[in-house]
């Protein structure tokens, strides 16, 4: 039980990193609650997978390469729901004339998931806690166009 809900962490990361948002936006249940405030600020929100998914394209689409690690997973499952507890370190690539084209941040993320299936588990919740970065943290308002 634990390798399904694992795999489904991990492919959160891996079809982000490789463009696949029909494949991303499936992992993820009818409403997921994202909590990114440690890197942005403001308030966590409640949201589609489909406005997910768009804003993500938007944004991590814009690099030149992304590469999301996901490891360390320790997973606790009651009945229907699980979570799952993982360190990240997320790398950014974008070649601009204003520094360094690399920026690395790193933390843990906690994602709550549900049963889904037999065999599988959809993400509902993301809290992503960021705990350091490295590199050019400018990047993410080039890709993003700001």
């Amino acid at each position: 039980m634990s390798y399904e809900i694992i795999e489904t962490v991990n492919r959160f990361g891996w079809h982000a990193d490789r463009r696949e948002w029909d494949e991303l936006e499936a992992i993820f249940t009818d409403t997921v609650a994202l909590d990114y405030t440690s890197l942005n600020g403001g308030e966590p929100a409640a949201l589609s997978p489909k406005e997910i998914v768009g804003a993500w394209s938007q944004t991590l689409g814009a690099f030149d390469a992304t590469q999301h690690l996901i490891a360390n997973h320790i997973v606790t499952v009651d009945g229907e729901r699980a979570v799952c507890t993982a360190s990240f370190q997320a790398t950014h690539r974008l070649a601009n004339p204003f520094g360094s084209p690399l920026w690395t941040l790193g933390g843990t993320y906690r994602f709550d998931l549900v049963k889904a299936g037999e065999n599988s588990w959809k993400i509902s919740a993301v809290v992503m806690t960021a705990t350091w970065a490295d590199g050019n943290k400018d990047l993410l308002s080039l890709a993003s166009g700001q």
